[in-house]
């Protein structure tokens, strides 16, 4: 992209622009970006502001959540916040090749850190009397570490450090070293229970332990890797080739026609439930395009148009949901037999009462899920 500069109409400038894709949720035409790029000036010079501090960033901004009432908060943006999203730490990037910084915060009196066995995370008892994430003092955390392979800078709260241990093994830290601390919980469970934001912050630990624990290995030699970055990167130690965390996107998508929609359920589902087709995203294709061959493999659909409307990180293990409303052509369709064994269409009022529970021989994912809430947000645009 090229534009004319503001203070000097001789000079043009060269760079690239990347649309804010939280404003295509408010936007009724979904492949159209051309109104984005028109609408853009570079900004004008003193208008880009920092970064207001964490704790009144969290007073400020409350975003819109897939659980009414329930504010989850992380960055001043107007977007729709689902469950795993908003984590409010402040990640301080910038200081994570600094090992010496690090270990320093890890044992200061003010770090926290948030145990995770096996995938799941540490809870308690909060302050509003339900579940909330527990945290162990960085010194005990250390302790169980015993070296850095283990340990993950998460960021900071309000200039405090954050951070996170792996711990495996069969048996239950909650019973032995950690005894009285806490349980651990599947995060999958207790998400929508959690206190706004620690939610994220769960769900950044557990992807980023599961990214972890599948690349210990380098995938250029085969050699053994070490951590460096506070566990964002790791390092072959013979090629010494650097890896990153690992995020597959994923479309999934909410296809109707007229006053109805399609969902689908595969054999391997709880008997009744029918949710949001999905897919992962493949080289060299746009998310539009992988909405369109998703839902024509799968259910035999064409589509017409692709609407944005959210996206969810799902750390089962390192996945990023994108949320889509796909206008197709008719409301015919079959199931593929191979991803789905069954698709079904629903009016708007079936699909409030499949919410609901009330539905009798079907049901839907709660609202934990991406698909609960694109359901949702087709039956408010009835």
């Amino acid at each position: 992209m090229r534009w004319r500069s503001d203070s000097d109409p001789n000079v043009t400038r060269y760079g690239c622009f990347l649309p804010d894709l939280t404003g295509l949720a408010r936007r009724p035409p979904a492949a159209d970006l051309r109104p984005l790029y028109r609408c853009w000036r570079p900004p004008a010079q003193g208008e880009a502001a920092g970064r207001p501090r964490l704790r009144a960033q969290m007073t400020r901004a409350g975003m819109t959540t897939g659980r009414e009432g329930r504010k989850r908060s992380a960055m001043a943006l107007d977007m729709f916040s689902n469950v795993f999203a908003g984590n409010p730490l402040d990640r301080a990037s910038e200081r994570r090749p600094d090992a010496a910084w690090l270990a320093g915060q890890l044992a200061s009196g003010a770090s926290r850190v948030l145990a995770v066995w096996n995938g799941k995370v540490l809870t308690g008892k909060g302050d509003h009397g339900g579940p909330a994430l527990a945290w162990l003092p960085g010194r005990l955390a250390e302790d169980l570490a015993a070296g850095t392979e283990r340990l993950l800078f998460l960021g900071l709260d309000a200039g405090e450090p954050v951070f996170a241990i792996d711990l495996e093994g069969p048996a239950d830290p909650a019973e032995g070293p950690l005894e009285g601390l806490g349980r651990f919980s599947d995060l999958r469970g207790a998400a929508v229970d959690l206190p706004p934001g620690e939610a994220g912050i769960a769900a950044t630990a557990k992807a980023m332990f599961e990214w972890r624990r599948r690349h210990r290995r380098c995938a250029v030699c085969g050699e053994p890797s070490h951590p460096a970055d506070g566990g964002w990167k790791r390092v072959c130690e013979a090629c010494k080739a650097e890896h990153f965390p690992r995020t597959d996107p994923v479309v999934i998508m909410l296809p109707h026609h007229g006053d109805r929609c399609m969902l689908g359920r595969q054999k391997i589902w709880a008997k009744g439930m029918y949710s949001a087709l999905a897919g992962f995203l493949e080289p060299g294709e746009a998310i539009e395009e992988a909405c369109a061959r998703e839902l024509a493999e799968e259910a035999g659909l064409r589509t017409r148009k692709v609407r944005y409307h959210s996206s969810q990180p799902w750390p089962f293990p390192t996945n990023l949901m994108i949320g889509l409303l796909a206008e197709v052509e008719d409301d015919e369709g079959a199931p593929d037999q191979t991803e789905l064994e069954a698709v079904r269409w629903f009016t708007r009022a079936q699909a409030q009462a499949l919410l609901d529970g009330e539905l009798g021989d079907a049901f839907a994912p709660g609202e934990v899920a991406i698909a609960h809430q694109l359901i949702k947000a087709w039956i408010a645009e009835g």
